[in-house]
């Protein structure tokens, strides 16, 4: 989820309901023949005369700084770019464009299951050698297996979300006393401390579902490891599994102990769970969610991101690696022309990067994108989380899952979770109602 601008999960509605009848479609335009060095070091050809086409989601603050992007473009190989933002239905969007003979040169996916079923249809173009070098070269080898299928490398994850940061309220945590917790032991005693001193401590936003959905990410990832993650994400494991069970058992020691959530978590949606925590009187003092939540911050409560508000990382449990759930936005070429190829290169490279990271607001995966770029101590804590989790970083696991399970509101793994939130001590009824669910929406 990416607030306030979109949620990636309407994008995995979309494609439920989409029967997209898609012909590959094509150019056989080949561009320019001479190569400049931007001052990454990135080579683009020239492409003066001709035009380039980028269709993303994103509109308002983050098409602006994303319009950066394309202008720095379009100085490096004389090419013109035009922007079409598709709102939160892409898949709908793209799918007319395709069957319409019209796709762009470039469109930019806010998740990975949109990336394959694409591919899978013959409807995007493999990275050329120039982008993959330069994948491989600022990125680690995850995001190569995110953007390909059946071995091909179709996407450059150019935006990345870190949805491992835990918020709170500075002086909630002077108040009583206590200090950032690194593990998930800590955390709890942490909270109950801040609970002692009159204050409650977590604001969770459950009546939206994906919120929970993340909650549980974060913690199957640290209880049961990377590799239970991935096999529970194609459901090669059962959530009746003994790793669901413990990381559901892991949730209630916080949800359902007395005293430890604000009130009304079942009806407080997400922009309130933030707001409960950092208006000018607040409800609580720490609230779960992504990087998003400092947009939040700044726009509907009085409190300063880095002062008043700050993050730490979702805590170890049980020793647990270093580990970060996260989204992201991945770019590919759905025209074979030089444009659509020099695009990606350049959207590889810490020079592209680089330009929406000084604006704020973003955060990339590109581990040769100097932290010193990001505007603040606080974006830059949260980019270098991301880029030191390498390989133990994992896509979140509801959007990589079918709809019906986890991407649609009051149905699947987002309606159980809810339920669990309200009865956390019916841990084996809710890994069984989830297996059910999933075996139905995997059938």
């Amino acid at each position: 989820m990416r607030h306030p601008m979109r949620h990636p999960r309407k994008v995995t509605a979309a494609l439920a309901g989409l029967t997209l009848a898609l012909t590959a479609c094509g150019s056989g335009d080949t561009g320019g023949t001479a190569a400049t060095a931007a001052p990454s070091g990135v080579r683009l050809p020239n492409l003066a005369g001709q035009s380039v086409e980028v269709a993303a989601v994103w509109s308002g603050a983050e098409q602006a700084s994303f319009t950066e992007v394309l202008r720095a473009f379009e100085a490096r190989t004389g090419a013109t770019t035009r922007y079409t933002s598709t709102g939160d239905d892409i898949a709908t969007v793209l799918g007319t464009r395709v069957k319409g003979g019209a796709p762009p040169d470039v469109a930019i996916l806010p998740q990975p299951g949109l990336l394959n079923q694409l591919a899978g249809q013959g409807n995007l173009k493999p990275v050329g050698s120039d982008a993959a070098t330069g994948v491989a070269a600022n990125f680690a080898p995850i995001w190569q297996t995110l953007g390909s299928v059946d071995g091909k490398l179709y996407g450059v994850w150019f935006k990345a979300a870190n949805k491992s940061t835990v918020w709170y309220r500075t002086t909630a945590f002077a108040q009583a006393g206590v200090t950032e917790p690194a593990s998930w032991d800590a955390f709890v005693q942490t909270a109950q401390t801040i609970a002692d001193s009159g204050t409650t401590p977590v604001s969770v936003g459950g009546a939206d579902g994906w919120t929970l959905t993340d909650w549980f990410e974060n913690v199957y990832l640290r209880t049961a490891g990377a590799d239970s993650y991935d096999k529970l994400a194609r459901h090669q494991i059962p959530w009746t599994d003994q790793s669901v069970k413990t990381a559901l058992s892991t949730l209630a020691a916080v949800w359902g102990k007395k005293g430890l959530l604000v009130p009304g978590a079942s009806q407080t949606d997400f922009p309130t769970s933030v707001t409960q925590v950092f208006s000018a009187n607040p409800k609580g003092a720490i609230v779960y969610e992504g990087d998003f939540v400092a947009g939040v911050i700044s726009s509907d409560t009085p409190a300063k991101v880095g002062t008043d508000a700050k993050f730490f990382n979702f805590p170890s449990v049980d020793a647990s690696p270093p580990s970060v759930v996260g989204g992201g936005d991945v770019a590919v070429a759905m025209r074979d022309t030089a444009g659509a190829q020099a695009l990606l290169t350049f959207l590889a490279s810490p020079e592209a990067a680089a330009i929406w990271a000084k604006r704020g607001g973003f955060t990339s995966a590109n581990k040769n994108l100097p932290l010193s770029t990001y505007p603040d101590d606080t974006s830059r804590k949260i980019a270098q989380a991301l880029v030191n989790a390498g390989d133990a970083f994992r896509f979140d696991m509801s959007d990589l899952a079918p709809a019906a399970f986890g991407g649609t509101p009051g149905k699947g793994e987002w309606k159980l979770l809810q339920d669990f939130l309200t009865n956390p001590a019916d841990v084996n009824g809710t890994a069984q109602k989830l297996e059910a669910a999933a075996a139905a929406a995997f059938r």
